[in-house]
C-alpha cells in the first residue's frame, strides 16, 4: 500500500496553531511548541504509512491517534489522510463532540 498524503482541514489547522500559541505564551518559550510540532509530524507520517493502525471511533469513518495529552482525529480516503481535528484532551469533551458531529468539518 502506498503512503497516503496528509491533508489538514482548516479547523484542525487552527486548533493546532492555537495550541502551539497557547504553549508559547504560557511557557514564554517556543521549546515545547517545537517539540510538539516534531511529535505531530512523526505521528502523522506514521498514520500516512499505516492508516488503520489507530483506533476507530463511534463516528463513521473517523479514527483517532493518541499523542500524549492530545488526539488527532482523521479520515482515510484512497489517497489521503484528512486530519479533521487536533484536540487537547484536557479541554471540554462536549466541544469536540459538537465538532465531530458537524459533517462539514469531516
Amino acid at each position: 500500500m502506498a503512503k497516503h498524503i496528509v491533508v489538514w482541514t482548516k479547523t484542525a489547522d487552527l486548533q493546532f496553531i492555537g495550541i502551539l500559541e497557547y504553549w508559547v505564551r504560557r511557557n514564554k518559550s517556543t521549546k515545547f511548541s517545537k517539540k510538539l510540532i516534531q511529535l505531530v509530524s512523526e505521528r502523522t507520517n506514521q498514520i500516512a504509512e499505516k492508516p488503520f493502525l489507530c483506533k476507530s471511533t463511534d463516528f463513521t469513518d473517523v479514527r483517532v491517534a493518541s499523542l500524549r495529552n492530545f488526539s488527532i482525529y482523521y479520515k482515510i480516503t484512497d489517497t489521503q489522510i484528512i486530519i479533521s481535528a487536533f484536540w487537547d484532551n484536557r479541554q471540554d469533551f462536549k466541544k469536540l463532540l459538537e465538532l465531530l458531529q458537524n459533517k462539514n468539518n469531516l
